[in-house]
């Protein structure tokens, strides 16, 4: 790759630091020519990689991985009206084949229902076929019109995680629901990201949902990004593709729903929830290269310090960890500069005096300096692993509460969202979910809560006055 030169821009100018660092770091390229699609540095996609191997590991514990096709019959897409309504201004069609119209238009998959679904109705027949739990890590497109962002807001989604599970009953959906919610939390807490899960209002939830669970981090500059989704789907689905089995008794009943996602917002959270003014700060379980071992080299004593370097790795590699010897001919600086971009979790640098001594010198990317016993390197390396995991998420709970504010009083909200969500209490009635928008410029994010950061008993509603009124988040979004 290409070496960058300049300075990154300062995380408080965090639209030029975001979209610097994913080229000086080798994320995404942003400059494929079609708008809103990106291509993925292989660092990067090292990074996807393992941040959606630990998506697999926490979904293989009782679903299974499948693949639909990408290409929709447009009757099939057509079939479920207000799905379709959330939907329609988004679509690529396919019209031709070649040279020759195709007599059924096919739709490029904005989300995977009306592809899944009509299989469903030919798989399920009797009670004892459910459940049925899915999961595919495929590519979606939608026509945005807005302004596009790589990772974030784009026309081809290229790693959108989609589970899709089927059940006897209303309940049983319900306790997926729940499941699943538990999974994204501990799929977040592997990553050092906090999250804000609540209910989204019923004009924001998933269009044919009976209601939807909303996952939202806040980002460096106050704004709330949806970084995953559990929705109950009831019977609507099952109703429109006739999804039905038999029961204990005999009688034909139909199946209830759930469906999951989570896209590579997942990495524009990690991305800009760690980093900082010197670029990456990657959690150890999905740094493509956890320790970097630089030589420090003096002519006299070259090959022995190379020779230190090359064993002190081959050591780690045996413990498990993914190590990089930079043996590139450039100054330490230039080193350290070039692995700080990459996040690297800790650096160990190998010179004359560190062998004489015994000792390696340890650097974590957090900061801090530290001589290390050679002799109880492993041991040494794991606890600043853990030093350094424990400071990302000291930093990034800071975060979340210093973004996180109450506000009591009408006249209060709009200049905290100015700066992060405003925790309100709402009557639930949209007239005043409207006024509070229209005072904030800003959206109801979702009432329920679950968080222990704030206060939530019921209280007054801040637009109308009405007691029992619930805690509501209200914040601007990406």
């Amino acid at each position: 790759m290409e070496e960058q030169e300049g300075t990154l821009p300062q995380k408080a100018d965090f639209s030029g630091w975001y979209n610097d660092i994913l080229w000086r770091a080798e994320i995404m390229d942003v400059r494929y020519p079609v708008k809103g699609l990106y291509v993925w540095f292989p660092f990067g996609f090292g990074i996807r990689k393992r941040v959606y191997g630990i998506l697999r590991e926490l979904l293989d514990r009782d679903h299974e991985e499948t693949l639909f096709p990408l290409l929709i019959p447009e009757p099939e897409f057509m079939k479920e009206a207000e799905h379709i309504k959330g939907f329609e201004e988004e679509v690529y069609w396919v019209t031709h084949g070649g040279t020759s119209p195709l007599d059924i238009k096919l739709a490029l998959r904005p989300t995977s229902e009306t592809a899944i679904y009509p299989m469903y109705a030919l798989w399920v027949r009797s009670h004892a076929d459910l459940p049925i739990k899915v999961y595919q890590i495929v590519n979606t497109f939608r026509y945005e019109t807005k302004h596009t962002r790589p990772l974030i807001r784009l026309r081809e989604i290229t790693s959108f995680k989609e589970a899709h599970t089927v059940h006897a009953t209303w309940n049983e959906a319900e306790n997926q629901v729940e499941d699943a919610i538990a999974r994204y939390q501990e799929f977040y807490d592997r990553l050092n990201i906090p999250v804000l899960i609540s209910k989204r209002p019923d004009w924001d939830k998933f269009p044919g949902a009976d209601y939807t669970i909303a996952v939202d981090t806040i980002m460096p500059d106050g704004r709330t990004l949806q970084i995953g989704t559990v929705h109950h789907l009831g019977d609507h689905f099952s109703k429109t593709f006739s999804i039905q089995y038999e029961d204990t008794k005999g009688q034909q009943q139909y199946c209830h729903q759930t469906c999951y996602g989570i896209s590579e917002r997942s990495i524009a959270a990690l991305i800009s929830m760690h980093g900082d003014d010197r670029g990456l700060m990657l959690p150890p379980e999905v740094a493509p290269v956890q320790i970097v071992i630089v030589p420090v080299i003096m002519k006299k004593r070259e090959e022995e310090v190379m020779q230190a370097a090359e064993l002190l790795e081959k050591e780690l590699q045996n413990a498990g960890y993914r190590v990089k010897i930079d043996n590139r001919d450039l100054r330490p600086g230039a080193k350290y500069y070039y692995w700080e971009m990459r996040g690297v979790p800790l650096r160990l640098e190998v010179g004359p005096r560190d062998l004489d001594n015994g000792v390696v010198m340890g650097v974590l990317r957090s900061g801090g300096k530290e001589s290390l016993p050679r002799a109880n390197i492993i041991s040494e390396v794991c606890r600043k692993m853990t030093e350094y995991t424990a400071a990302l998420q000291t930093r990034a709970e800071t975060h979340i509460k210093d973004h996180l504010f109450i506000a009591k009083e009408e006249s209060m909200v709009n200049e905290i969202v100015s700066k992060g969500v405003a925790a309100v209490h709402w009557c639930g009635n949209r007239e005043c979910a409207d006024r509070l928008e229209e005072i904030a410029d800003a959206s109801v994010l979702g009432t329920e809560v679950r968080t222990d950061l704030i206060d939530q008993s019921a209280g007054n509603c801040i637009i109308c006055g009405k007691p029992g009124s619930v805690v509501t988040l209200i914040g601007r979004s990406y």
